[in-house]
């Protein structure tokens, strides 16, 4: 039989408490966090009416291609802001019964959202630039009005994306580092604006003509710029969309799982809702691994495996397999122990290239005889796959339960026990001392434990070999006796344990 290797009590009302504090712990830090994004998320909202609106005045004002392509392009991040301030608070929804990963993939779906914006941005600024580059001509006024509202433009936009940067890597979330990307692109794009309207200027000062093109070039580097980034933010949220980790996040979680314990790490599956990851990993623990055991494994690896991701949502789930040097005497009590029999007194016989094994396996008592022997002969066929070098096995079914639990004998049971023995030491010649002689009463056989106290420097091969003989010898003469246990000791142990319990 299998027993946990050790046994750990928990009070009920302590591990309540600990978990509801945890719990509760848990919720006010995510609560927290959801304020913070939405707060970063309303702050950018803000900030982008602000930008569209000033940048759509100064570019009607001047005519100039990049001032109108930069507020069409506020105008689209002013839209994605809205989407993003939408998605983190509907990503902060708990999971329900719908989606029992959560609502995170929100926050991804919004990057998309972002990206599709301004790819549509760019199309239009591209076609509208090539347009005036080649078939019309239009007149800029590059007036000091829109070098200021293009200044503006850049101090905004480096204060609101350092904001949302910081919150996006804290919180790790997709739709924030989305928008955070957006206006850090737009400082790049408003200073390449602000180049085009300089050279506007210096054509109209020194009488160079073919630099009115440069506002509607650098409107076509502001496409450049946004195609590039959102080509990019794309493919991160389709990656996540689908399920896709960042490289090595698989491998990092495997080698996190090699806790103690673990044989080998068969599977590992990681997805991402929003901040969130999800990890279901498979290990094998060899089998003969109690219960007990293989649940502290299952949770030293969980732990793990959250110190790598942390918050991370891990399920371990442990298989039990054969270890490459799991003997055939281990083998038996497994095979046993899974079907819910005991098995003692094994002995493993070697026979040329072929093994013969002698147990005994215990039987719920309740049974009948044909009922314990279908139980005994399915055993002898798992233990014949899993050894096909065992050619014979010799069982005794041996009950045991609530019927065969042993009852204490009377004072007259005692006697013939003590004289069987007092006849096998005059008989065997060798002087052993019997003490501790337990007896008790299973239905109507005896159940018999005693200490044999031998010389010490006797080898332990004749120690066992004359214990078998005392213990036949009192068998013999005493046919009521069911289990008979002969404990061989030195003398001197007997005299050791005396002192100790003085």
């Amino acid at each position: 039989m299998l027993y946990p290797s050790s046994i750990r009590i928990e009070y009920p009302l302590a591990r309540f408490i600990r978990g509801s504090a945890l719990r509760a712990l848990v919720m006010v830090d995510s609560a927290i966090g959801h304020q913070e994004k939405s707060t970063v998320a309303l702050s950018s909202l803000l900030a982008a009416v602000l930008l569209t609106s000033i940048k759509l005045v100064v570019g009607v004002m001047t005519g100039s291609l990049g001032i109108l392509s930069e507020a069409a392009h506020s105008g689209l991040d002013l839209v994605a802001a809205a989407v993003t301030f939408w998605a983190v608070r509907a990503a902060s929804r708990p999971a329900d019964r719908e989606h029992t990963y959560g609502h995170g993939k929100f926050e991804n779906l919004s990057a998309l959202f972002e990206t599709l914006l301004l790819l549509a941005t760019c199309a239009w600024i591209v076609y509208e630039s090539v347009e005036r580059i080649f078939f019309k001509s239009v007149k800029v006024d590059p007036s000091a009005w829109g070098f200021v509202v293009m200044a503006v433009s850049i101090v905004v936009d480096i204060g609101r994306s350092r904001a949302l940067a910081r919150a996006a890597k804290k919180y790790e979330s997709q739709a924030l580092e989305a928008d955070a990307l957006h206006f850090s692109t737009d400082i790049w794009s408003s200073a390449v604006v602000i180049v085009g309207l300089a050279c506007v200027l210096l054509g109209e000062r020194f009488g160079l003509p073919w630099l009115h093109t440069a506002d509607a070039i650098s409107a076509l580097g502001v496409a450049g710029i946004v195609v590039w980034v959102s080509l990019q933010l794309g493919k991160k949220s389709i990656d996540d969309l689908l399920d896709a980790v960042p490289p090595g996040t698989r491998e990092k979680v495997e080698r996190a799982a090699r806790v103690d314990g673990v044989l080998d790490v068969r599977q590992v599956r990681i997805r991402r809702s929003g901040p969130e990851f999800f990890a279901d990993v498979v290990l094998s623990v060899p089998r003969e691994t109690a219960l007990e055991r293989a649940h502290d494994v299952a949770t030293a690896a969980e732990a793990s495996i959250r110190a790598c991701l942390p918050g991370a949502d891990v399920i371990v789930h442990v298989e039990p397999v054969a270890a490459g040097n799991e003997g055939l005497l281990e083998t038996i009590r497994l095979l046993a122990a899974r079907r819910a029999l005991g098995a003692h007194g094994i002995r493993i016989y070697q026979q040329d290239s072929s093994q013969t094994v002698e147990l005994h396996l215990e039987v719920p008592d309740h049974l009948q005889l044909n009922e314990a022997h279908a139980q005994v002969s399915a055993f002898e066929q798992d233990l014949r796959r899993a050894e096909p070098a065992v050619a014979d096995i010799v069982t005794h079914i041996d009950p045991f339960g609530e019927e065969s639990a042993l009852r204490n004998c009377s004072p007259e049971d005692e006697a013939p026990i003590l004289e069987a023995i007092a006849q096998v030491r005059d008989e065997v010649g060798v002087p052993f001392a019997a003490r501790e002689l337990k007896v008790q009463r299973a239905g109507n056989e005896l159940s018999v434990s005693f200490r044999c106290e031998l010389d010490g420097s006797m080898p332990i091969t004749d120690a066992h070999a004359w214990t078998d003989r005392i213990a036949s010898g009192v068998r013999k003469r005493v046919p009521s006796i069911g289990r008979l246990v002969v404990h061989a000791e030195p003398i001197s142990a007997q005299r050791d344990r005396a002192t100790s319990a003085g």
